[in-house]
């Protein structure tokens, strides 16, 4: 197996790291994702997938399919045990944005146009998780995230041809899941330290 196959091995093992812990929690009701943000991120990793194919991504580009297909079971599971059942306006918006915006990848011959329009759309479907986070800074899992940012890093260096198509969506999605970390690992600090009440000198 060639080095760019190994690291995409290791990223694609890295992904069932995450995934299958994550998953395991959903079923145990301990974390209560967001079942917008997973049917749009299982939608849109699986058809940039196919873009990074059509781009040469090679072996760098399995593990974002895998994702792709791992993301949609997920959105099921979430809806099957109603993870977070509170639908906002504001993610109705980030819904509606994100999947409107589908469409256009298949009306353009090159595939960049394609990663940037569903680069986009993945970016919005944070929006709904960090909503929720915001206000239930324990509903979602660091460590998870941590691996997912981690893992993209490494599809990075897998990929067997760099260009904006190829790199532009793991990177972007290593950076949107390193400031969610950020987010949740401050909010829970402030949730615990208001837990604890003023100390008395």
């Amino acid at each position: 197996m060639s080095y760019k196959g190994v690291l995409s091995a290791v990223a694609i093992a890295l992904t069932f790291m995450a995934f299958v812990p994550y998953m395991r929690a959903i079923i145990a009701g301990a974390i209560r994702p967001h079942v917008f943000s997973w049917v749009i991120w299982g939608t849109t990793t699986f058809v940039v997938f196919l873009a990074q194919l059509q781009a040469d991504g090679g072996v760098g580009a399995w593990p974002i399919g895998v994702s792709g297909v791992v993301a949609i079971v997920i959105a099921l599971l979430s809806f099957v045990k109603r993870g977070d059942i509170a639908i906002t306006g504001t993610d109705w918006v980030f819904f509606a944005s994100a999947m409107s915006s589908l469409p256009f990848w298949y009306f353009t011959a090159d595939p960049l146009w394609a990663v940037v329009v569903l680069t986009t759309v993945d970016v919005l479907g944070f929006g709904p998780t960090i909503r929720k986070s915001f206000y239930h800074p324990f509903s979602e899992s660091v460590l998870f995230f941590s691996l997912f940012a981690a893992r993209n890093l490494i599809v990075i260096l897998a990929l067997e041809s760099y260009s904006v198509t190829t790199v532009l969506f793991p990177g972007a999605i290593a950076v949107a899941c390193i400031l969610l970390i950020v987010m949740v690992t401050y909010r829970r600090r402030l949730a615990t330290e208001s837990s604890k009440g003023p100390t008395v000198s």
